[in-house]
């Protein structure tokens, strides 16, 4: 495994980072897909032994459980050595609309509720899964500048959102001499690269962490997309455009030239990305974790690159909401 920091903070973090959401046991699960406690946490070990200390999740992931499966795993392990990451913004209760949005009192209430879960006194990075119009983002913001001070998180970061709110947040955290966002986690990968328009560029200028979630389209990069059957709908009805299957055959074509997975061309396209830390690589599988992570080690052509990148044609923005 490689390491780099933590957007400007100095933590190291290793380049790739396990994304939790299939974590949760059956009915509890957000999707049908998820998986229990038992085989999440054989993915958990694995990553820490293949030198992962960097992990996503959040309260919303099964609602919940996600963040008690991770913490209980991460138990058996010190936690000096783990950088955890999890995220606020979700309805966690239907009947209680201050289990949802970016307010003091949501932020508050939640962030206890999944240090609760996740049997820490401190998370390393508190994310705002989305952006809340019905909350000021000075109130959001000295919220979480409270939770810093008080130690329930050392920083906090964002997630997918127009480049013009994510200025305007860093913009109030300067001028009120708040903690500002260390990273953005934002949709990003080869068949989606909207991001490269505004949202990266910014994330470069004001020396932000890109975390991309969705490094591998959903599954969509990671096999040829006649077997569009076994990816999940909702990446067969985001993804699966003209231009994306020829993305998608050019990816098959440069992984049998360098005798490596899709998967790991996926990745090491992303990892290519100046700007970007650590893609958020989401399983339930030890041996896609293990493929996954020899990705780091794998350097592409720029000629690579240029052809990996030339059918992309302009999308609309996906996963703001």
């Amino acid at each position: 495994m490689e390491y780099t920091t933590l957007g400007d903070t100095g933590t190291s973090v290793s380049k790739i980072c396990l994304g939790c959401m299939s974590f949760g046991e059956g009915g509890d699960g957000m999707f049908d897909w998820t998986v229990g406690e038992e085989r999440a946490t054989e993915v958990i070990d694995r990553a820490i032994d293949l030198g992962i200390n960097f992990f996503d999740t959040a309260n919303v992931y099964s609602h919940g459980d996600s963040e008690r499966i991770l913490g209980n795993a991460l138990s058996e392990y010190d936690r000096d050595e783990q950088v955890v990451a999890t995220k606020v913004w979700g309805e966690m209760r239907d009947d209680d609309p201050n289990s949802g949005g970016l307010s003091r009192k949501t932020i508050d209430q939640e962030l206890d509720n999944s240090l609760d879960r996740l049997g820490m006194e401190t998370v390393d990075l508190y994310q705002i899964h989305r952006w809340d119009p019905e909350t000021p983002i000075e109130e959001t913001l000295r919220a979480l500048d409270d939770a810093v001070r008080q130690n329930r998180t050392r920083y906090i970061g964002a997630s997918s959102m127009w480049a013009h709110q994510f200025a305007d947040a860093l913009h109030t955290s300067d001028s009120l001499g708040l903690e500002r966002f260390v990273t953005m986690q934002n949709h990003y990968n080869l068949v989606y690269r909207e991001e490269e328009r505004e949202m990266n560029p910014l994330a470069a200028k004001e020396n932000v962490g890109v975390i991309p979630w969705s490094p591998l389209a959903g599954g969509y990069l990671a096999r040829p997309h006649e077997r569009a059957d076994e990816m999940r709908d909702m990446t067969e009805d985001r993804y699966d455009t003209p231009q994306a299957r020829e993305v998608n055959e050019r990816v098959q074509e440069v992984a049998d030239e360098e005798g490596v997975s899709m998967s790991q061309i996926g990745l090491a396209w992303l990892l290519s990305k100046e700007g970007v830390t650590a893609p958020i690589y989401g399983t339930s599988s030890v041996e896609h974790l293990e493929d996954a992570v020899e990705a780091v080690e794998l350097d592409l052509a720029a000629s690579d690159v240029e052809y990996l990148e030339e059918p992309y044609e302009p999308m609309a923005v996906l996963g703001h909401e």
